[in-house]
């Protein structure tokens, strides 16, 4: 049965929620070629500009907020510059930053790309630099997390855990918030790049089908064996569901009652870039659970919002207004 679109997202809207975990800066710097080096045979680039946008678990904070949610950030930054510009573009936004601790002995996890071009060539990536301090977390640093997530879980409606390797979701805090979800009823879910098997009893898990590859050990290379690799993770994890992002082929969302729900590509017009779409998915499938849309149309409406996300350059987020346009245009999203 169909719903009004304008309606379901509105349903998003105010949601209070919980992000967690590795928050990245990603700094593009934009370099125009200026002549070749005499010291090396390599490009001379004149800076022509430099931005920082949200990456990783502060990607996920500003796509809820920017989808109509109330968004709590929780992650440990460095007291540097790329500290203050994620802070600062959480902040402007409307995103809650009390829960970002900074730590002066370790860098905030950066990736800096270099970007060439001139007038007469298309600009390019060169290279990048990636910047993160593989030290555990202090235990003040934990101990002040787990306080302050004490504070705020009574007022939140549903929590994300965006686990990119770096160490930010100790044992103790993902313990801590995987037991308070299910204590209260409250929707969950993980996006974990290196290590998924960790974050048992968690509500929903979100993969690529790469990752799930990786995560049960064997190569998934047809539909048959993703299925078995889907049902196998969610058995293991005994979550609610398990959603597995495929590119091109759409979603499939594996849920505890043994339902698969295959979603294709909502849009299949021109991809220009697929970084940072993996968080929209998860921001809009936590807005929607906490707004209590069931999982099935909570994964189609993050397939669209995926699917405008795409379609934009960089780590982009996308609007309540542009999800709203994109279910009008397609009509109603069905159950």
């Amino acid at each position: 049965m169909g719903r009004d679109t304008a309606d379901l997202v509105k349903r998003l809207a105010g949601r209070r929620i919980l992000v967690i975990g590795d928050m990245v800066a990603d700094i593009y710097i934009d370099g125009r070629i200026s002549r070749i080096s005499r010291e090396a045979p390599v490009l001379v680039l004149e800076q022509a500009g430099e931005k920082i946008v949200a990456g990783g678990a502060a990607n996920v904070a500003h796509n809820a907020q920017t989808l109509g949610g109330s968004v709590y950030a929780v992650g440990l930054l460095g007291e540097d510059a790329a500290a203050q510009g994620l802070a600062d573009i959480l902040a402007e936004k409307g995103v809650q930053t009390a829960g970002l601790f900074r730590d002066a002995a370790r860098p905030t996890i950066s990736k800096t790309r270099i970007i060439a071009g001139g007038r007469a060539t298309v600009s390019q990536q060169i290279v990048r630099l990636d910047k993160e301090s593989h030290a555990p977390l202090r235990r003040e640093t934990e101990g002040e997390m787990l306080r302050y997530l004490d504070e705020i879980l009574p007022q939140m409606e549903g929590i994300v855990l965006s686990d990119y390797g770096a160490g930010t979701i100790t044992e103790a805090v993902k313990d801590k918030l995987i037991g308070y979800a299910r204590e209260h009823g409250l929707p969950s879910i993980v996006d974990s790049r290196y290590d998924i098997r960790r974050f048992r009893d968690i509500g929903y898990v979100k993969q690529n089908d790469a990752e799930l590859s990786a995560a049960v050990g064997r190569e998934l290379p047809d539909e048959a064996t993703l299925m078995a690799a889907g049902r196998e993770l969610l058995a293991e994890l005994s979550a609610d569901g398990v959603l597995v992002t495929r590119g091109e082929h759409g979603m499939m969302l594996f849920s505890r009652d043994g339902t698969v729900t295959d979603i294709p590509v909502s849009d299949r017009s021109e991809v220009y870039d697929v970084s940072g779409a993996g968080d929209t998915c998860v921001a809009t499938v936590i807005l929607a659970l906490a707004a209590g849309i069931e999982a099935p149309e909570a994964a189609r409406l993050s397939n669209v919002a995926s699917g405008i996300a795409v379609r934009k350059l960089g780590t982009a987020t996308v609007s309540a207004a542009e999800l709203s346009r994109a279910l009008d245009a397609q009509g109603d999203v069905a159950d």
